[in-house]
């Protein structure tokens, strides 16, 4: 079986700085991009990008309609963002979206004989979404050997997150070592249809506070 993986791109700075990884470390890699109707489409544009900068073996963009998800600030445009950090977890988050997309990325796997599925979920810095938890990877790789056809038949199912104990700025600077543009990259929950970063959400608050901590210059171009 040929070193292939599938990586979830979504066109923000955890899953670009994952595809160089994965590239590094010799990996044949298939990126898969979900439109599922987000407020921020603009980082649909920066996938695309990013995943022809690397030169992928192949870009697939699925479509779903999670337009219906009510309680998602992300699906349901008449919710606000936040531009503060509260506890708990946010309106951000946007229900099972990270079980959806690894199902997805599960199914391409398999039909592609690759064994090895890398995704940029972090648990250090991030917003508190449960489905970035290590105990949740876990659990969800278990599934994926217990669910599939390679898993039953010994082709033990692998899901990478290379980035899940790392802080915003160890990330940033993994990137900036592979010479990863970061300017390609959209992080920001309401970004402009250019691809400008409001500089108020959460995602653009932990991007920010990275690039400090890492002294490494912000790229973003923000409105």
């Amino acid at each position: 079986m040929s070193k292939k993986a599938v990586i979830l791109l979504s066109g923000g700075l955890d899953s670009a700085t994952v595809l160089s990884i994965a590239k590094a470390e010799g990996y044949e890699c298939y990126a898969m991009n979900i439109n599922y109707q987000q407020r921020h489409a603009a980082e649909l544009k920066a996938a695309k990008k990013i995943a022809d900068t690397f030169g992928v073996a192949e870009y697939k963009l699925v479509n779903i309609d999670l337009g219906w998800l009510e309680t998602s600030s992300l699906t349901n445009r008449s919710l606000k963002i936040p531009d503060s950090h509260a506890p708990g977890i946010p309106s951000t988050y946007v229900p099972a979206r990270n079980t959806l997309m690894l199902s997805l990325a599960l199914a391409w796997a398999e039909n592609l004989l690759a064994k090895d599925i890398f995704i940029g979920v972090n648990s250090i810095d991030y917003s508190g979404y449960p489905d970035c938890r290590p105990e949740y990877i876990e659990s969800f790789e278990k599934m994926a050997n217990l669910a599939t056809k390679m898993g039953i038949e010994g082709t033990d199912i692998k899901i990478h997150t290379p980035l899940i104990n790392l802080t915003k700025a160890e990330i940033i600077k993994i990137g900036n070592e592979k010479n990863l543009d970061y300017s390609m990259t959209i992080s920001c929950y309401q970004a402009s249809d250019d691809g400008l970063a409001c500089g108020k959400c959460d995602s653009c608050r932990l991007r920010k506070e990275g690039f400090l901590a890492a002294n490494i210059q912000d790229p973003t171009h923000y409105l």
